[in-house]
C-alpha cells in the first residue's frame, strides 16, 4: 500500500510569508520585540527548533513556558496573517490530492515541521486539511528526523505491516530528503520552495520534479 507523507510549506502551499509574519507579530505582542529576524534559517526546520533558536538569539528565556507563550501568540496571529498574505495552493496539488483520496489503496499523511495546531490553521485556510488523517509534527522535536520517526510510529499503528519502501515523503528541502532516509522511505523532491533542483539533487532523492502538476512520472515509480 503506497503511503504519501506530505510536507506543507513549499510543497502543498506557499503561505506568502504568513508564518513568519505571525511569528514576528507574536514576538511584538508578547515580548515587545519589533525587529525582523532576517538571518534565522526557517527552511525545513521544525517550529520547535525555530522558536528555541529565535528566543536564544533575542536573549529571551528558552524554557517551555516562554516557548508556549510564543506559540500561543503565533497561533492567535496566524489566521489574520494568512488572510492578508498572497499565499496559494501550489501547482497540481488539489487534483493530485483528489486523485489520491479516491484510491482505496493509498494512505495520505503529513510530515511537517509545523506544530500540529499551526498545520491545521494553514491547511484549513487553503481547504486542504480534510485530506490528511495522521502525520508527524514539530511540536516536540528539534530534529526533523525525529518528526519522521513520529510519523512512522503513527503510520504503523494505523496500518500494521506497512513497509518503509511503500512510504513516499514529498518535500521541497534537503531536510525532507534526510528525514525520509531516517525511516527508510523514498523521496519525491519538488522544486516549489526555496531550493533549486541542482541543490536537491545533491542530496540524492529518488525523484526530482519541478512541481506536482503532472504526477504520472512519480506514479510510474510506485
Amino acid at each position: 500500500m503506497p503511503v504519501c507523507l506530505f510536507d506543507i510549506d513549499g510543497t502543498l502551499i506557499a503561505s506568502g510569508g504568513a508564518g513568519k509574519a505571525a511569528l514576528e507579530a507574536g514576538l511584538s505582542s508578547e515580548f515587545g520585540v519589533n525587529r525582523l529576524i532576517e538571518k534565522l534559517d526557517l527552511s525545513g526546520r521544525t517550529d520547535r527548533a525555530i522558536v528555541t533558536d529565535l528566543l536564544r538569539r533575542l536573549d529571551l528565556p528558552t524554557e517551555e513556558a516562554t516557548q508556549q507563550r510564543l506559540f500561543n501568540a503565533y497561533l492567535r496571529h496566524l489566521p489574520d496573517c494568512l488572510r492578508r498574505s498572497t499565499g496559494r495552493v501550489l501547482p497540481g496539488i488539489q487534483p493530485l490530492l483528489n486523485h489520491l483520496r479516491e484510491r482505496t489503496d493509498v494512505a495520505l499523511g503529513l510530515l511537517t515541521g509545523n506544530i500540529r495546531a499551526g498545520a491545521r490553521v494553514k491547511l484549513e485556510h487553503f481547504g486542504l486539511h480534510e485530506y490528511f488523517t495522521f502525520g508527524g509534527f514539530g511540536d516536540e522535536y528539534h530534529d526533523r528526523d525525529d518528526v519522521a520517526r513520529s510519523a512512522w510510529r503513527e503510520l504503523t499503528a494505523l496500518y500494521p505491516g506497512v513497509s518503509p519502501r511503500e512510504v513516499w515523503v514529498i518535500g521541497d528541502t534537503p531536510l525532507d530528503i534526510r528525514c525520509a532516509r531516517a525511516i527508510g522511505a523514498r523521496v519525491v523532491a519538488v522544486a516549489t520552495g526555496w531550493h533549486p533542483p541542482e541543490e536537491l539533487s545533491a542530496h540524492a532523492p529518488d525523484l526530482i520534479m519541478a512541481d506536482l502538476a503532472d504526477p504520472q512520472q512519480w506514479f510510474r515509480h510506485w
